[in-house]
């Protein structure tokens, strides 16, 4: 039954070094197409996963750079309280800072981190505006320095650092969430080889099974006949269905051994041929 169905489904004519070969080059193909196709897909969920962590922290980089510049700012402003001297007022790049919050809000992806990011800069405005009063408050005495400063811009300054703050929370977050993205991406890309390997395995045992079935139980068979034949003088009579070069061997085999048995068969009469004459010569000599 086993043999006729692997007639069906190879109906032509295959010696066992192209069964064989076949056999193997399939599962060669098999582990490099899975192979490659884990390679593809690593480097693609890579590639992708390493150009959002990057984003992440430049985005981290840069909410650091504005945090340091509006506390030595402020320091500054503070360092000032009570001297009533205008041109001691520090200057701040309102450009660059506004560069660096556009080139902020240029990699940001979410519509949290975006939603974060203006409210950064609604509060700088605010805390840019109130600062500009500094330059007429500046004049009076400390005390009422002290309370403008107190009481009008550090609350002003303490929402900027709050929402600098909450901004970078929330890029934290996404950087957590890429990283774990990137963590199932490598488990998912060495699915296909996890497979191939199984698929590898499996092909290797049926190969093992068709090689025992199809070559190794039939040399065992031909070889416990012609034990058979050289120890008791039993014909040999093993047969199998197929039509490679195993089945040729044997028919080659089973008509050798049958020459042998009829020149043995022929050997035995010509000797029992040669005792009658013999037997026959003896009689006449002695009448």
């Amino acid at each position: 039954m086993q043999k006729k169905f692997f007639n069906r489904i190879f109906p032509v004519r295959m010696s066992m070094s192209v069964k064989l070969t076949f056999s193997l080059g399939a599962i060669a193909i098999i582990l490099l197409l899975s192979s490659i196709i884990s390679i593809m897909e690593y480097r693609r969920m890579s590639d992708y996963v390493s150009d959002l962590i990057a984003s992440n922290i430049n985005c981290i980089n840069i909410s650091q750079r504005l945090a340091n510049e509006s506390d030595r700012y402020n320091l500054q402003l503070l360092a000032i309280v009570g001297e009533k001297d205008p041109d001691l007022i520090p200057e701040i790049d309102c450009n660059a800072f506004m560069a660096e919050y556009d080139s902020l809000k240029a990699t940001l992806t979410s519509s949290e981190a975006i939603a974060r990011a203006d409210s950064v800069i609604y509060a700088y405005s605010a805390y840019m505006l109130t600062s500009l009063e500094f330059k007429t408050v500046i004049m009076n005495d400390f005390i009422d320095n002290r309370d403008w400063y107190f009481k009008r811009l550090q609350p002003k300054y303490q929402r900027l650092k709050s929402d600098i703050e909450k901004l970078n929370e929330v890029i934290y977050l996404q950087l957590k969430e890429n990283s774990q993205t990137f963590q199932d991406g490598f488990y998912r890309s060495i699915i296909p080889g996890v497979v191939s390997v199984g698929a590898g395995l499996l092909l290797v045992l049926l190969l093992l099974v068709f090689i025992l079935i199809y070559y190794i139980r039939p040399l065992k068979k031909m070889l416990s006949g012609i034990d058979e034949y050289q120890t008791g003088g039993r014909n040999y009579c093993y047969e199998f269905e197929g039509d490679d070069e195993l089945v040729h061997l044997n028919d080659e085999l089973t008509d050798l051994i049958e020459e042998n048995l009829e020149l043995k068969r022929r050997v035995a009469r010509l000797r029992e041929e040669k005792e009658k004459l013999i037997e026959s010569s003896s009689a006449a000599g002695e009448l």
